[in-house]
């Protein structure tokens, strides 16, 4: 990262006042030549005004050495230069010390105002000066000669010095607001780029429970309902050998949609990450924000965007915990009507997943399972009974990873619905979950 204006500052710091010791080597060598230059016309000084040429050396010297100090107290130079005008001296001073006025932060109505001061004593002392020259010469000008001579003099001591100092000054303020604005553009850069880090892990998280979520959605009900007919084909082999040779059919089946159903997902998570790849390649740094806003959004829109299970399917789903052994009856309240891929695939996994914990937990039990299609809003509750047999619900041996309810919760949450799990009075379980239609 470069170099901020507040590290350019303190890395280049010079003695007292000055920030640099280059400005302090100018200023200590302006201050030397105003010194010299008040010095040598401190004579003229002294004879003029009757007094010991030393004290108008002396006058001089300690004046013109009030430049030194221009940077820190300009009114202060601009003020002594006005001062020593009458004394003819200090030109260096009042041009130098206009331009460093003009220069500075000030307000224009103080820069007018000295730069005024300073025209009108230039202009009195010139004019003065000028008219005394005249009458001592011996050539004839006219009287335009001595107003002319000594508009044009103050003028030319005053005005390009002051605008020239408005001009860097401006030029400075701009330099450094510039530099500002650079140093703010790069603290919002880094900024951007930290919190676009943290989007990012937040959109690997979140992809990382979608994925896990589809994944048991997809194989939990499948699997759980080959082993229950697994169990069911070993039972019956050599009792009924058609009902096992319809069994392994079912096994058979099922086995080959979780198939599908996998391969599916795959081919999407590997489209997934050759656009991600691409886009990585792609995206130029200033734009990883957009790049993270998008992979966040990324698993919402390909989970409403691919086909999925929808509330038509569930007849089938039932029909296929049905063959598995469950006793298991459908009842819909509200007119039927679709509703937006998000919704249906969320309230079929809902039902499907209540499905597969009563294969897992509550083998043989009867289960009710109730859609309701509201006005604003959907509808849908399974409630098993206890099961006939305490051993049933665990002769399959089924395992549980706990993730079932936490994956409902989510999907449904996620939609801004409500879900509700837990144990009925009457010792079985139920599953409630709303989704807003909209």
């Amino acid at each position: 990262m470069t170099t901020t204006g507040e590290d350019h500052a303190t890395v280049r710091g010079g003695p007292w006042w000055w920030t640099r010791w280059r400005s302090a080597v100018l200023d200590t060598g302006l201050a030397a030549v105003s010194a010299a230059e008040c010095g040598a016309e401190g004579v003229r000084f002294a004879h003029d005004a009757g007094i010991p040429a030393a004290v108008g050396v002396a006058f001089g010297v300690l004046s013109g050495s009030a430049l030194i100090v221009r940077r820190k107290w300009p009114i202060a130079v601009v003020l002594v230069s006005i001062a020593i005008t009458p004394a003819q001296m200090g030109y260096l001073m009042g041009i130098v010390g206009l331009y460093t006025l003009a220069a500075s932060e000030l307000p224009r109505r103080i820069i007018g105002s000295l730069a005024g001061m300073s025209f009108l004593g230039m202009l009195i002392v010139m004019f003065v000066r000028v008219r005394q020259d005249t009458q001592r010469g011996s050539w004839e000008l006219g009287d335009w000669f001595v107003p002319f001579a000594s508009i044009t003099t103050a003028v030319g001591m005053t005005a390009p010095p002051v605008l020239l100092g408005m001009y860097v000054g401006a030029r400075r303020r701009l330099m450094e607001s510039l530099r500002e604005r650079a140093d703010s553009l790069e603290r919002e850069l880094q900024l951007l780029a930290e919190r676009a880090e943290e989007r990012a892990e937040w959109a690997r998280g979140e992809e990382r429970t979608r994925i896990a979520r589809e994944m048991h959605d997809v194989v939990a009900h499948r699997v759980s309902l080959m082993v229950v007919h697994a169990a069911a084909l070993q039972a019956v082999a050599r009792k009924d050998p058609e009902k096992a040779v319809k069994n392994a059919a079912l096994v058979g089946d099922m086995g080959r949609q979780a198939l599908t159903e996998l391969r599916e997902m795959l081919g999407v998570l590997r489209s997934g990450d050759g656009r991600d790849a691409r886009e990585r390649t792609a995206v130029p740094l200033v734009a990883v924000g957009v790049a993270a806003a998008a992979a966040a959004s990324r698993a919402v829109e390909d989970e409403s965007a691919a086909d999925g299970p929808c509330l038509s399917d569930v007849d089938e789903l039932l029909g296929q915990s049905a063959a598995a052994g469950m006793a298991v009856d459908l009842s819909v309240e509200g007119e039927t009507r679709s509703y937006a891929a998000e919704i249906e695939q969320t309230a079929y996994r809902v039902v499907q997943e209540a499905l597969t914990n009563v294969h897992k937990h509550a083998a043989g039990a009867k289960t009710h399972v109730r859609l309701a299609h509201r006005v604003s809003e959907i509808a849908m509750q399974v409630e098993n009974e206890p099961p006939p047999e305490p051993a049933s619900a665990s002769a399959a041996r089924l395992p549980s990873g706990g993730n079932g309810l936490v994956g409902m919760r989510e999907r449904v949450l996620a939609l801004g619905g409500v879900f509700v799990s837990g144990p009925t009075d009457a010792g079985g379980f139920r599953v409630s979950a709303v989704i807003p239609a909209a």
